[in-house]
């Protein structure tokens, strides 16, 4: 199938690494031209690397997404290196994974304020080119009761800003989706460090996800290509579950 994203120019915050870059690396294979950034010099090399093997114009920045300034700066740097843009992928997280103050910063900061920032950073590019299309990366522990209290609730807020989004941005050809991924596991990643450092929970974990294993990057990168394509134009205030029916 044709994903219809030859040269689009697809912005995805956090896309150095794991889901991020899976997604960024599932559009750059059907065509699309790719910005990505992060936080470490390392990575994005790395990346802008292996983006580059696959033939695509590839725009990297250092970005941290929870200062307001330096995102809205890195959207519009890559809209300028590209001359415009079509998607956008919201897909950090600040692992606020404790019911603190520092926990519950964390994910507002990153998970919840970063999308909103980042896609009011982009609102304007999108009405210029006549549509557009921004997918953003929740959690299954956004759609129920989670014992991640803090994350859980920045990722549940994720899923209506989706909604809402998608209605209020519909008049303008603005898409807005939401994957919610499982457990999903690689190098260096959460579940790649708690499977070494904390075996007990990474197993209760896995025991919970009826398909046997982990969830794969590229198994949210596929899903996340195709909700940015053509053939998904008439699908927009949707959240995917990618979990291998996970029990939380």
């Amino acid at each position: 199938m044709d994903l219809g994203l030859t040269n689009k120019a697809i912005v995805v915050t956090g896309g150095t690494r794991g889901i991020g870059f899976a997604i960024a690396e599932a559009c750059a294979k059907e065509g699309a031209r790719i910005s990505v950034c992060g936080r470490t010099p390392e990575s994005l090399k790395t990346a802008e690397r292996q983006l580059k093997d696959l033939g695509v114009e590839v725009h990297t920045a250092a970005c941290d997404v929870a200062d307001a300034d330096a995102l809205k700066a890195y959207v519009e740097a890559a809209a300028d290196a590209f001359g415009g843009l079509d998607g956008l992928v919201n897909n950090p997280s600040g692992f606020g994974n404790t019911d603190t103050e520092d926990g519950w910063k964390k994910g507002m900061d990153v998970d919840l304020m970063g999308v909103v920032r980042a896609t009011w950073a982009a609102i304007p590019y999108f009405r210029k080119a006549g549509g557009g299309s921004v997918l953003n990366i929740s959690s299954i522990s956004g759609i129920g009761a989670s014992s991640n209290i803090a994350y859980g609730a920045v990722k549940a807020a994720v899923i209506q800003l989706t909604q809402s989004h998608a209605q209020s941005l519909a008049a303008d050809r603005i898409r807005v989706n939401c994957i919610a991924p499982g457990s999903i596991e690689f190098p260096g990643g959460v579940w790649d460090v708690r499977k070494k450092n904390e075996p007990e929970k990474y197993q209760a974990t896995f025991d919970k996800i009826p398909f046997g294993r982990m969830g794969k990057p590229e198994e949210i990168g596929a899903v996340g290509a195709f909700l940015m394509s053509m053939p998904a134009y008439w699908v927009t205030g949707q959240t995917i579950a990618v979990d291998g029916a996970q029990n939380l």
